[in-house]
């Protein structure tokens, strides 16, 4: 097996890294060793024990990075470039100095919109891999996670974008509230997050009393795990969807992400009578590391 060069998905809780070669991709490892568990002087050992194996004495081997490795807490920072703009720009990625040299990295620098202010580090290359595996799309990209995104793409560029704590919400609020004492069994209920999903779009306002109703109706009427959860993700997607209306309403959308957040997002654009293309996050992320990976080559 030849690398000839890395990928590598660098977030704040995972590492994840692609051997690549001249047909794609040859091998895959991840770690634990996220941004958030490393100090500077952590980053490049971390990547050296994921990716040792692939590389070879005497041969300098290129990788390109994205994600919260070029955040300022990251391993290099690697500044915010300003949309409305490409989605990746190989003249603004950034170079690391490091003891080792077998590699060559280079990190992809994110996004900055100065109003209403907001950021993106790693999405950025998601989009990217959107647009090289449809050339022609113009629309919405909706990249759900612990942040979830919301990107106007246009004539190959990012135009605005919309960001939502609605994942780290449902963390918060599923493992740290009063409501974790009714979903500790876990589970899923699609009539349940249809219902919530219904009645968030429809009267977001009524939010905080609908998350104590949880509560309520697992104390007195013995209301499942499985339903408890479900209505927590409908009622928080459903909110985000009613403020991000101006972005899905009318327009074709892109959602990219995980298997299964991926389809919770997508059932819910459905109820809205928006039907989008559903896009693996690793597929998008691979295909924009590609991209960066050529543009710095060129």
């Amino acid at each position: 097996m030849k690398t000839e060069w890395i990928a590598v998905d660098w977030g704040t809780t995972n590492l994840r890294a692609w051997a690549m070669g001249a047909e794609g991709v040859l091998d895959h490892a991840a770690s634990e060793d996220g941004m958030g568990r490393l100090d500077r002087d952590g980053f490049e050992p971390a990547l050296l024990r994921l990716v040792g194996p692939w590389l070879q004495a005497g041969r300098v081997t290129d990788v390109v990075a994205c994600g919260m490795v070029g955040s300022r807490q990251g391993w290099h920072e690697a500044p915010y470039r300003a949309v409305p703009c490409a989605p990746l720009d190989a003249a603004a990625t950034v170079a690391v100095p490091t003891r080792d040299g077998r590699i060559s990295v280079r990190l992809v620098p994110g996004l900055k919109q100065s109003a209403p202010a907001d950021v993106m580090r790693g999405e950025e290359t998601q989009v990217a891999g959107v647009l090289a595996l449809n050339r022609s799309f113009d629309g919405v990209i909706c990249l759900p996670g612990t942040h979830s995104k919301w990107a106007h793409v246009s004539a190959g560029e990012v135009v605005s974008f919309q960001t939502f704590m609605t994942g780290e919400m449902f963390a918060l609020l599923s493992q740290g509230s009063v409501l974790r004492h009714g979903m500790a069994a876990g589970g899923w209920d699609e009539a349940a997050f249809d219902t919530a999903l219904s009645e968030a779009l429809s009267r977001p306002e009524r939010l905080g009393a609908k998350l104590f109703s949880i509560r309520a109706e697992g104390l007195i009427a013995g209301l499942p795990s499985a339903a408890a959860r479900a209505r927590l993700s409908g009622l928080l997607i459903g909110v985000e969807l009613a403020a991000a209306r101006p972005y899905w309403l009318g327009q074709a959308v892109t959602v990219v992400g995980s298997e299964g957040l991926a389809a919770s997002y997508a059932r819910a654009l459905r109820a809205q009578g928006v039907e989008p293309r559903v896009v693996s996050g690793t597929d998008a992320v691979l295909a924009g590391l590609v991209v960066a990976r050529a543009r710095v080559t060129a």
